[in-house]
């Protein structure tokens, strides 16, 4: 499958401006065969706090989700996207995949909002692991501060052979977005898929740096600080033969792990227990 990753400059807060940048990637994406689109978190608003005037009602009283809906079966192309919803007195910040007919597959909301960041005040976290069968990809979905948990990656790829991560990561942190993407990769031998936010907010720039990378933590293809798609031909083989050959899901101690994190590990001091071996 062809895999596409839609880099965007996301006008803030003004949704009818950046539909007319995602139709501009579609079609982009449509001329190079592209069979699944990635689109940046919050797709149609940035990173907006603004839950009054930005949030939108569930998937199926979405106009977003709907016009999303309505451009998959037109372009003939799977997609997956950022939009946010109303949740009691927060908001959801949540990844959506609609399959090329239109069709709504699933709904991912982010489990960490970034607290750095104010997000955890406006938004809730969600409470599920999502994995979505796309043909012969079995994707996990993630937004952007999850990728510094681990511990959700590895879960989610226990199936899955791609993990998405849509993000409005900033240029300050590039270093840290590049490293972590290839070490989830490595540390789950599967697919990653990074899509960011490009371009000034504010006082923040964002360098893009939208990447694929492969099971051994190789950059397939990237795009550093311009709007447009980039892709690649997944081959999902890579994934099973590369855990067959080295399984190091194998090797995990996932029940010593989880005693350790709820243990007050008691810390070793020189003055305790030492051994006089003059």
């Amino acid at each position: 499958m062809r895999i596409g990753l839609a880099q965007m400059d996301i006008i803030f807060e003004d949704k009818h401006l950046n539909m007319l940048k995602v139709e501009k990637l579609l079609k982009d994406a449509k001329k190079n065969s592209i069979d699944f689109l990635i689109f940046p978190e919050m797709t149609l608003t940035g990173f907006s706090m603004n839950l009054k005037d930005m949030l939108e009602g569930p998937l199926l009283d979405s106009p977003s989700v709907s016009w999303f809906s309505t451009k998959a079966l037109e372009y003939n192309i799977n997609l997956a996207f950022g939009y946010i919803e109303y949740h009691g007195d927060k908001g959801l910040n949540n990844l959506v995949i609609i399959s090329k007919y239109g069709t709504i597959l699933s709904k991912y909301s982010k489990i960490h909002p970034f607290s750095y960041g104010k997000e955890s005040m406006y938004y809730k976290g969600g409470d599920e692991f999502i994995l979505t069968k796309l043909e012969y990809l079995i994707i996990g979905s993630t937004i952007c501060y999850d990728l510094r948990f681990p511990e959700l990656y590895q879960i989610l790829s226990k199936k899955a052979n791609i993990i998405l991560v849509i993000a409005n990561w900033p240029q300050k942190r590039r270093d840290a977005w590049i490293t972590l993407l290839k070490a989830r990769a490595i540390e789950n031998q599967c697919y990653i898929a990074g899509v960011n936010k490009v371009g000034m907010f504010g006082n923040t720039y964002y360098s893009g740096d939208s990447m694929i990378i492969d099971p051994l933590g190789n950059i397939i293809t990237s795009l550093s600080d311009i709007e447009g798609v980039i892709y690649t031909d997944i081959n999902i083989d890579e994934v099973d033969n590369l855990r067959k050959r080295f399984n190091v899901k194998e090797d995990r101690k996932d029940l010593l792990y989880i005693e350790g994190l709820n243990s007050n590990i008691p810390i070793k001091d020189e003055r305790e227990d030492s051994h006089d071996i003059s």
